[in-house]
């Protein structure tokens, strides 16, 4: 790596936004209640004039209102304390942030650029362009924006000014921007870095917002010695208080929950009873269920059993799929001495992980070879666990913030093509606004303060990928989807990293850069060859990975993917990267919500029809808005769109229903009010099943058509089966209607 360093610093300029037009008013807003109620009907929340663009859905707005704005210390107009009213407050607090911090450790070449900077970033987040991901929307400015400070709360920070590991004076000067956290785990009980101390790092993390993983495998398991004599009473019970611990613990004080990962190492001694744990648990709920306890997740029955507060995952080496192919036994080794405690055979072992997977969704599996060999900083250590969603594969007590971009806001509907250079732009803003996030955090722990300076991972990401497809009428399991998806990863991947190396030039590399220099950049040349599919061009991989396939992929994309990987790598050479990782593509749950995303992350779309929330209350039905466009793009005449859509949302009423219709419904006694009501609640209706029942009609319509209240209580009582309709005629009017 060359020393001589670049002296120009960041310069932008305008995508999005005006000189001298506030990006503020760049857009026509709302004042919306937000009103979320629980299914009970009990409201849970409710907030009057929230200010947001026309352009955001209700849903949008509830999120914004009830998980985003702060709460408590916001000046008001009239000299008081109370909470965040308006989107603008928000954008404002953030973007100001990032400027503040990046303008006073010399990121941008002028003012002007620091302003276009700001800028360009509120409006991204009006625009609903790219996000942050939570804990920046609960935790960044407001100490600029407001003042507030909080009590300290046990954080650390390395102060960039001298390098310095140090304890934060207070919760918010240096806020928690960081989503996603992986800490270490020692066998130990109660010391630094033992199995109690990790409850209390955890909670750090959890009352800021954000989410962390642990790989578990260093735990003795049960029955192994300890050294004050007796033996140990094994991992599986400790993991039990941790699954308490997070239960107990409301993230970023709101009813987000606690987000943890739990990993452990296929050879664990416990590994049979961890791939069965939430196995047994979910057999209990099903007991407690028929013993009529509540079965929603929130509900008794689920708070009652364990495991139900974390994800799992097992870390899976090569070595295990050779020995499963040899149909061999799997050895299952001592934490203390490493002697082998238990051979299974691994056909048992795999089918067990199958089956769990299966029966309930975890544990989920971590190709830790894989995984290891595509890491760019191997001499700090093996990559051993992620964040509780797997996007972030990095070392233990390691933190990286996160951002997503929402693709369909760079798709071109009329010519159905990718603005590249609009992804290429974001990409490059938020890198530096995630590079910015981690000199401003401060970190629960002194290690994962200190390694996060030193390593400084960021998680850009994308969403909507599956909208785009849809909209292009494109299959998502296709090859041209997965050539589609694989040019613009390789377009935001590449611009992050050429960004890090651009910032690298006047701020220099990551503090441990020079030591692994070499596996960084053969890891930067491995991206390279996926974006040629130059197969023979990998370095020291196992498994090659499918690259980038020219056959399949749009020739616009393939060059701007090819070209992004060369000047990601060119300039790496030359000055190194600012950042050991740049992106992930995050599941965007709920940063997905709040920028109207029809699909999050990578995921395909879960339905054609859902349901629109309004702001007064209720639902109505409505397509999925990437479908009308979708039919025109595969050669759809209007007409036919049309009667498409009419089928898949359905007809919304009774009126010229099949077999159950207003004429047949009077016949059975039906009035013309309780038909009335009937047509009403069918524009928010699954099946029409579920409306004739007491809720809709009232009891009274039941006990006039000569049904008590034995009957109609009864759960499974069917109102249309008891009034002599039948399987076939209640499909056909439920066709037409829903």
């Amino acid at each position: 790596m060359a020393n001589n360093k670049k002296t120009q610093r960041l310069q932008f300029s305008r995508k999005f936004t005006k000189e001298g037009i506030s990006p503020y008013d760049q857009f026509e807003y709302d004042y919306r209640t937000s009103v979320i109620k629980n299914p009970t009907g009990e409201v849970v929340f409710e907030m009057n004039n929230v200010e947001v663009p026309k352009q955001w859905s209700q849903i949008a707005t509830d999120i914004l209102a009830q998980k985003y704005f702060r709460k408590a210390g916001v000046p008001q107009p009239d000299g008081s304390l109370g909470r965040e009213t308006s989107v603008k407050q928000v954008a404002h607090r953030m973007a100001n942030c990032w400027r503040v911090w990046g303008e006073r450790y010399g990121y941008f070449e002028t003012e002007k650029d620091a302003q276009i900077f700001y800028e360009e970033l509120a409006y991204s987040i009006l625009n609903q362009s790219c996000v942050p991901n939570s804990p920046q929307w609960f935790n960044t400015g407001l100490h600029e924006s407001y003042g507030i400070t909080g009590k300290p709360q046990g954080h650390y920070y390395v102060d960039a000014n001298d390098g310095v590991l140090k304890k934060s004076a207070n919760a918010y000067e240096r806020p928690q921007p960081h989503a996603c956290f992986i800490l270490s785990v020692n066998d130990d009980l109660v010391n630094d870095g033992g199995i109690m101390d990790l409850w209390i790092r955890e909670a750090r993390i959890f009352k800021y917002g954000s989410g962390v993983g642990t790989n578990f495998s260093q735990i003795r398991g049960s029955g192994e010695k300890l050294s004050g004599g007796g033996t140990s009473s094994g991992l599986m019970s400790f993991l039990k208080i941790g699954d308490r611990s997070a239960g107990a613990i409301k993230s970023g004080g709101t009813t987000r929950r606690a987000a943890k990962m739990v990993c452990l190492d296929l050879d664990h001694p416990e590994v049979l009873e961890f791939i069965n744990w939430k196995v047994e648990e979910e057999k209990k709920v099903a007991a407690l269920v028929a013993a009529g306890y509540d079965n929603s997740y929130e509900g008794e029955a689920y708070a009652t059993v364990a495991g139900q507060n974390s994800n799992n995952s097992l870390r899976i080496p090569n070595e295990f799929f050779k020995v499963l192919e040899e149909d061999g036994d799997w050895e299952l080794k001592s934490r203390t001495d490493g002697r082998v405690m238990k051979k299974v055979p691994a056909r048992e072992v795999w089918n067990k992980i199958a089956y769990a997977a299966w029966r309930c969704a975890d544990p989920g599996t971590q190709y830790d070879t894989t995984i290891n060999e595509w890491h760019t900083c191997p001499k700090g250590g093996r990559i051993n666990a992620s964040n509780p969603c797997s996007e972030y594969m990095f070392l233990d007590n390691t933190a990286c913030n996160l951002a997503s971009i929402n693709l369909r806001k760079f798709f071109n509907e009329e010519t159905n093509t990718i603005d590249v250079e609009g992804i290429e732009y974001i990409s490059r803003l938020w890198t530096v606004v995630l590079e910015i996030s981690v000199l401003m955090a401060q970190f629960p722990s002194k290690e994962v303060a200190q390694l996060s300076y030193d390593y400084r991972t960021l998680g850009l990401g994308f969403a909507n990928l599956g909208t785009i497809l849809m909209l292009s009428g494109i299959a998502y399991d296709s090859e041209k989807a997965r050539a589609i998806a694989g040019a613009v990863t390789a377009i935001m991947t590449g611009t992050t990293y050429k960004t890090s190396a651009e910032m690298a030039s006047f701020l220099g590399p990551f503090a441990k850069y020079k030591e692994n220099a070499s596996d960084m950049l053969r890891v930067m040349h491995n991206h390279r060859a996926a974006a040629y599919d130059a197969e023979e061009a990998y370095e020291e991989l196992s498994i090659k990975p499918i690259g980038l396939k020219a056959k399949y992929c749009p020739e616009y994309l393939l060059t701007a993917a090819t070209k992004a990987w060369d000047d990601a790598v060119q300039l790496g050479e030359k000055y190194g990267y600012r950042n050991a990782q740049t992106t992930v593509i995050a599941p965007t749950g709920t940063i997905g919500l709040v920028m109207d995303c029809d699909t999050t992350g990578v995921e395909p779309d879960f339905a054609l029809v859902k349901f629109k929330k309004l702001s007064g209350g209720g639902y109505f039905k409505i397509i999925n808005g990437a479908v009308p466009p979708a039919l025109k793009n595969l050669g759809y005449a209007q007409n036919e769109i049309d009667a498409i859509i009419k089928y898949a949302v359905g007809a919304a009423s009774f009126e010229g229903a099949p077999f159950i219709n207003p004429q047949t419904l009077s016949e059975k006694g039906f009035t013309a009010e309780e038909i009335n009501k009937l047509n009403s609640a069918a524009k928010s209706a699954f099946e029409i099943g579920f409306l004739f029942n007491k809720f809709t009609l009232g009891e009274p319509c039941l006990q006039r058509l000569g049904f008590n209240e034995t009957a109609y209580n009864d759960w499974n009582f069917s109102l249309l089966e008891a009034l002599g309709f039948s399987d076939d005629e209640i499909d056909a009017a439920n066709n037409y209607v829903c």
